[in-house]
């Protein structure tokens, strides 16, 4: 259903993080009329999206806007979604730190779970026919034996695991009982430059980088043996976007297929810039979970499949494009390890020559 002006209209929560932050792009490149709910704070939070911010609050059309809202406020959704009408509704917002879940459940189900019950409700009220994506995880399997696919049985061990599985089942009720297009796209992790600096991926990288610029003397982890399914952030919006391009609603995994530890991570990243591991790497029991996730490994061949689909982007060139951009954030030049990374043009927004070679991460990674 395209706009007056023969753009479709897309709403996203979660705008200001990785994944919303690479969305928005994705979108505005497809043409559309990206709409964004973001909280109100007294700080900037921002920095992800100041390259397309756009202050044109009366223009009608506008190619990118913000709204303030939060998803433990129904009224306010109710005012958005009657003001938007969304042709395309992308629900990222989430308390998304497993840890961090533990300390603070209560807010993580009333964002992560109500808040996504609140949003359906919504459209269910409104008769909107829009399309819908719910932001599930595969943290919902837990213990669940690798591999994971879309028929595997969930075995949350997290209060963020938790509100993600009633998030997901909700997703499907209002699919089967009210017939809206609703979806969930079950990521397994994705990582990027932009991926927030308390998550375990981008906390090595980011403390190497601070390491050899002589800013930081360790870094201080949990679990090294827990196993995860690493891809790379950009291609998995990729994958949201597609599920809402399909005929009939359906519930996709999105996977690399492959799966490694924290431990091989580590290795991996400081074997890069020619760094003895064993020397910066501090193990602190404040970092590990009270219910661990040992193995997570997805099975991605429904996508493969239906959206064809498949990452390009695996483990050692996602560890690369995470240490160059951090690298460079801290005037390092990652020539000088002989970091490259080539023909990944169409996957590695804005940062490549012709020769499909990286030259600067810097300006995207935020």
């Amino acid at each position: 259903m395209p706009t007056k002006n023969g753009r479709k209209i897309a709403l996203i929560t979660g705008v200001t993080g990785q994944d919303g932050s690479y969305l928005a792009e994705l979108l505005l490149e497809k043409g559309y009329q990206v709409n964004a709910i973001i909280r109100r704070s007294s700080t900037f939070n921002t920095s992800r999206i100041e390259h397309i911010y756009e202050d044109e609050h009366e223009v009608e059309d506008y190619r990118f806007r913000l709204h303030y809202g939060d998803l433990s406020d129904s009224s306010n959704l109710m005012k958005l979604f009657s003001s938007i009408r969304p042709d395309e509704v992308y629900n990222l917002a989430a308390q998304s730190h497993v840890r961090v879940s533990f300390d603070i459940p209560d807010y993580t189900a009333d964002v992560d779970a109500i808040g996504t019950l609140r949003m359906l409700d919504v459209i269910k009220s409104l008769g909107l026919p829009c399309k819908f994506y719910q932001a599930s995880s595969s943290e919902m399997f837990g213990s669940t034996m690798p591999p994971q696919s879309e028929l595997s049985f969930f075995h949350p061990r997290s209060p963020y695991a938790v509100a993600k599985v009633f998030a997901h089942h909700t997703t499907i009720n209002y699919r089967e009982s009210y017939g809206l297009f609703a979806v969930s796209g079950i990521l397994f992790n994705h990582e990027s430059p932009r991926r927030g600096e308390t998550f375990i991926t981008r906390k090595i990288t980011r403390g190497i980088a601070r390491i050899l610029a002589k800013k930081q003397e360790k870094i201080y982890v949990g679990n090294l043996e827990a196993k995860r399914d690493w891809g790379y952030a950009p291609e998995y919006v990729e994958a949201m976007w597609l599920m809402l391009q399909q005929d009939k609603p359906d519930d996709f995994v999105i996977a690399t297929g492959e799966t490694h530890s924290v431990r091989e991570f580590i290795e991996k990243a400081f074997s890069l810039v020619q760094l003895s591991w064993e020397d910066y790497i501090e193990i602190d029991s404040r970092y590990f979970r009270p219910a661990e996730v040992d193995c997570l490994c997805g099975d991605y061949s429904k996508a493969k499949k239906k959206l064809n689909w498949e990452p390009q982007i695996k483990f050692e060139d996602l560890i690369k494009i995470m240490l160059i951009a951090d690298l460079e954030n801290q005037e390092i030049n990652p020539l000088d390890f002989g970091l490259t990374i080539k023909n990944y043009s169409k996957r590695i927004p804005g940062v490549l020559n012709r020769e499909g070679e990286i030259t600067n991460i810097k300006h995207f990674a935020h």
